[in-house]
């Protein structure tokens, strides 16, 4: 059984191993950089889906090239109406090679390490940051309501 892994880029997931080359909606990296994808499920002698078992796996690709797809026309037409539409586009792709696919604890590890250093820094200047709390502003009194007024006095000539 080889080893693989299914990796998610651009809403859409694909199936690697080492060594493949595959085609993917167009990535912000340089040629030659070397780009980390999100795995989605791993496969060597065992099956890993759980997601914090997937922090563990690594999977890195090399950008070999930024290419366009082929010219995709769209012709839309509704007979004995007159209505006919062009349109068409290419997309913009990025080629991909997997250099490394494996499941090590490296990761993980780094990242244990790293918290409780962030932690421990993050407290002095918390501290530092923190500033006697301001008086909440009182409520706005109300204002009183209007009196109703007296009815009209009626004159007693007439009614």
């Amino acid at each position: 059984m080889s080893t693989y892994a299914v990796i998610e880029s651009g809403g859409k997931q694909y199936k690697v191993e080492k060594g493949s080359s595959l085609l993917v909606d167009r990535l912000n990296a340089g040629e030659g950089d070397v780009v980390s994808l999100r795995p989605v499920l791993f496969r060597d002698k065992e099956v890993v889906a759980a997601p914090k078992e997937l922090e563990q796996v690594k999977v890195e690709a090399k950008v070999a090239e930024h290419l366009r797809g082929p010219k995709i026309k769209v012709f839309k037409y509704k007979p004995k109406k007159g209505y006919r539409r062009r349109a068409g586009h290419r997309s913009e792709l990025t080629r991909l090679e997997v250099t490394e696919l494996k499941l090590g604890a490296g990761k993980a590890k780094a990242k244990a390490k790293a918290e409780p250093k962030e932690k421990a820094a993050a407290k002095p200047a918390a501290k530092k940051a923190a500033k006697p709390k301001a008086k909440p502003k009182p409520k706005p009194k109300p204002k009183p309501k209007a009196k109703p007024k007296a009815a009209a006095k009626k004159d007693d000539d007439g009614a």
